[in-house]
């Protein structure tokens, strides 16, 4: 195809083709051209070792942010991803153009590559290679994403079996070890190059920092080899250094290879000296780069050591689409978190979290909880309780005095419970507020467990967190701060709330023309649901549109959007329809039809045969609708039509299952218990998503004879976990077991079967 003239012409104004041309071997034909092409291509000739170099760190750089940076990704490239094959290309390509090798193997000099780092090179990428051809092989094509359903087919092939972690997550935790150490020697490796090559005829620029650590060109080095083996606290020390010095840019290659190679130091009589202990708390405390050195120690295998119980989860997935990183990668990701709130900037996302987190009395234990969390996932059980054991185990080895470690252990046991209430409870209800104040108990609890609860759900998933579930956390926070402030013996009186609404928006509506006899015409047979969970300026909004409807034979459809909605940000959609059997189904298969999810929804039914619902509902991409007057229009329209009295029968949405949900067959589970405080059942549906669930699951209702009163729909990944508050014909509690046991049974067969068709 080409010519030597050619080849050389292209090698010198595309790095990738000579690359290529370094790469090339002969398969046939005269060795002489072969040979020829890469004298022509010599770094004498163009491409000087620093400036490849340059150009392939470069390479790697943009290779590494296309892949978000982390060996972590839930499907990596085998090849691409940082700690890929790729990365150990990369470190072959410099030596070979600098050192004149073929393979990294031929390489001498034992302060670029020693032996331990050439093993590590060696297995990892064996390893690799490994996973790459089985891809290679159960695809039958070129195949080097490790997608999720090829996961599974990996850990069979590596005959794992399931136990306290699936297979599959056995596997990746591997894959992922094995990345992490490529990329820390890829970083290494990297880091002696720079200095072979690119700073090999400049003068260092040192200064002594102490007696045992200097800065080398911006970065900390150890003075003396011998520094961990004769000083092992050093190996808290240059941590520590790192945080309290902006200045130092990070640590030198030799020193982190130092750092490796004594790891091992850090063991049992490491974790009781006292000196120790006081470095990591003094971590912790410090003001800057907290989080960007609790990385590094973990990456180093400095964190793992020192709390084995975090070496446990390093590299430890989850096989779904909720967690987004690994147990550990999540773990220093919610630290972050937590360390962002204090900044100025995170105010525009996070207004209350960032002022609450500036008042927190000692940062240092939000930190410690964050740390402990999740740390007994993996082990079976419940790992809020494990990690509370472990999390007490530290607070006591690290002397904190008891009011701390109960704190700490509290918001590990409780970690959970803030976001569970916000999003599966009705917190509209005072008894719900009071309760959890109950548990809460005071507000140094609160002012912590919401911090955390931000932090852990940002940490999570990018994608998890939107202003619907801030404004749930920010509402539950705020009544429930008002409710300790109050006093625990002094709780709301639910009548007086509904009688102070009822009387509010009387006063708003009499200034708009209306008198009291019409109001409480329009209002009749309205429960007290109704004015306890309903603003009053949108109690006031539905009863003006309601009065000026005179068809009621024709649904009314009011839609509010962000900064009017009664939640914010959300769209809200307000239907006044005919009470039929399938009006649930319809209003959810249409929303469906038009692309927005739903998140919230209240049922009145009123004794003159009308409902009343109100959806909180976003966009596919889970924003509000927000200054898109044609699309509100669009929605009131198609949401008439479909819930007109001639509307045909009900079109549940059929749409194709996303790749990545197909590969996660989870059986839908039901749980429903009455709630004797507001005479409902309670039924908790949780399966895998897809379109027309909702619809599908009024229909269910509708042959049971259940009347619906509210819903809590949460998305999670693949799966959802929805809530309906429920009750019989009569607006009662469903309490026939049997009916329970039957209703459960055939909610499961038509999700299970739907998901498998």
């Amino acid at each position: 195809m080409r010519d030597i003239n050619e080849c050389v012409e292209c090698a010198a104004g595309d790095i990738t083709i000579l690359t290529n041309l370094m790469e090339a071997r002969v398969i046939r034909g005269p060795e002489h051209l072969m040979q020829q092409a890469r004298e022509l291509t010599a770094p004498d000739k163009m491409w000087s070792s620093q400036v490849f170099f340059q150009a392939k760190l470069e390479e790697q750089l943009a290779r590494h942010n296309k892949f978000a940076d982390t060996e972590y990704n839930l499907e990596p490239n085998v090849k691409s991803s940082p700690g890929g094959l790729r990365d150990l290309q990369t470190i072959g390509w410099i030596a070979e153009r600098h050192f004149g090798v073929e393979t990294l193997e031929q390489i001498t000099d034992k302060d670029f590559l020693n032996a331990e780092e050439m093993a590590i090179f060696t297995a990892g990428r064996d390893f690799m290679w490994q996973v790459r051809y089985a891809l290679h092989m159960i695809t039958n094509r070129e195949e080097d994403r490790l997608l999720f359903e090829y996961q599974r087919e990996l850990a069979a092939l590596w005959k794992l079996k399931d136990g306290d972690k699936l297979a599959v997550e056995q596997f990746m935790q591997t894959y992922y070890r094995w990345a992490l150490a490529l990329g820390q020697l890829n970083e290494v490796l990297i880091q002696n190059f720079d200095q072979a090559i690119l700073r090999q005829h400049k003068a260092d620029d040192v200064s002594i920092l102490n007696e045992r650590f200097q800065i080398r060109n911006g970065y900390i080095e150890a003075r003396d080899a011998e520094l961990f083996s004769k000083q092992p606290h050093a190996l808290f020390e240059v941590f520590v250094l790192c945080a309290e010095h902006e200045a130092i840019l990070g640590i030198t290659a030799p020193t982190i290879r130092l750092i490796r190679n004594n790891r091992h130091r850090v063991d049992e009589a490491f974790r009781a000296d006292e000196q120790n202990k006081a470095a990591f708390l003094r971590l912790l405390r410090g003001p800057n780069k907290m989080t960007l050195q609790l990385r590094r120690m973990s990456r180093y295998g400095i964190l793992g050591n020192y709390l084995p119980e975090f070496g446990r989860i390093m590299g430890q997935m989850q096989f779904d689409l909720f967690h987004t990183y690994t147990v550990d990668a999540h773990t220093l990701e919610v630290i972050k978190n937590a360390r962002l709130f204090q900044l100025l900037d995170s105010e525009n996302k996070f207004p209350v979290s960032s002022r609450v987190a500036r008042r927190l009395r000692r940062l240092e234990l939000l930190y410690i909880a964050a740390l402990y969390h999740d740390i007994g996932k993996g082990r079976g059980g419940d790992h809020s309780e494990l990690g509370a054991v472990d999390a007490e185990r530290f607070c006591q080895n690290h002397g904190l005095d008891r009011r701390d470690t109960e704190l700490v252990v509290w918001l590990v046991r409780n970690h959970l419970l803030m976001s569970a209430v916000s999003q599966r409870k009705d917190i509209s209800d005072p008894e719900v507020i009071q309760q959890f104040a109950e548990h809460v108990g005071d507000e140094e609890h609160l002012d912590y467990l919401l911090t955390l609860t931000v932090a852990d759900i940002n940490g999570t998933n990018p994608t998890l967190w939107n202003a619907w579930r801030g404004s749930l956390l920010r509402q539950l926070y705020t009544e429930t701060r008002r409710a300790l402030r109050r006093g625990l013996d002094n709780p709301v009186d639910k009548h007086a709330l509904v009688q102070q609404a009822r009387q509010t928006s009387r006063e708003i509506l009499e200034d708009r023309g209306f008198t009291g006899e019409e109001l409480e015409q329009l209002w009749h047979g309205r429960g007290e649901d109704y004015f306890l969970r309903e603003r009053v300026e949108d109690i006031a909004w539905h009863t003006e549109a309601i009065a000026g409807h005179r068809n009621r034979d024709t649904p009314l459809i009011l839609i509010r959007h962000n900064a009017e909605s009664s939640v914010a940000n959300t769209t809200q959609i307000f239907i006044h329809a005919r009470s039929t059997a399938q009006l649930f189904s319809r209003i959810c298969a249409a929303l469906e039809q038009l692309d927005l999810s739903v998140h919230d929804a209240r049922i009145y039914n009123a004794n003159d045969g009308m409902s009343l619902d109100t959806f909180f509902v976003l966009d596919s991409s889970g924003q509000p609708i927000t200054d898109d007057s044609a699309r509100l229009a669009h929605i009131k329209e198609y949401l008439s039509e479909a819930l007109g009295s001639d509307a045909g029968k009900i079109a549940i949405p059929a749409r194709r299952t996303p790749r990545k949900m197909k590969s996660f067959s989870i059986p839908t589970e039901t749980r429903i218990y009455v709630d004797e405080m507001k005479n409902v059942s309670v039924l908790e549906v949780s399966t895998p998503d897809r379109p027309g669930l909702l619809a599908r699951l009024g229909k269910i209702f509708v042959s049971f004879n259940i009347e619906l009163q509210a819903a809590k729909i949460q998305t999670l990944g693949e799966r959802v976990e929805d809530v309906f508050f429920i009750t019989d014909d009569r607006q009662q509690a469903i309490t026939d077991a049997q009916l329970c046991n039957t209703l459960q049974r055939a909610i499961c067969d038509e999700l299970d079967e739907q998901a498998a068709a």
